[in-house]
């Protein structure tokens, strides 16, 4: 696999970090893309960390995404 880089990890924090302020405005959809996003590439950036620690946030990154997918449009 290869090697995430420091500019794609700064790129990873900004989308959560947007994911946050745009979910705080009212588009949560939206929000909770950028949030899965973000945390499935800082999950991937710890691929050689053991089992547990590699695992659990991608597993919660794929479940944000999903609900994010489920929610249903606004108003």
């Amino acid at each position: 696999m290869r090697e995430i880089t420091t500019l794609q990890l700064r790129a990873a924090y900004i989308a959560i970090s947007l994911g946050v302020l745009i979910g705080i405005a009212g588009f949560v959809r939206t929000g909770a893309l950028l949030i899965s996003a973000g945390t499935g590439v800082i999950a991937l950036s710890q691929w050689d960390k053991r089992r547990f620690e590699r695992y659990l946030p991608l597993a919660i990154a794929v479940v944000l995404f999903g609900l994010a997918i489920a929610l249903p449009k606004g108003l």
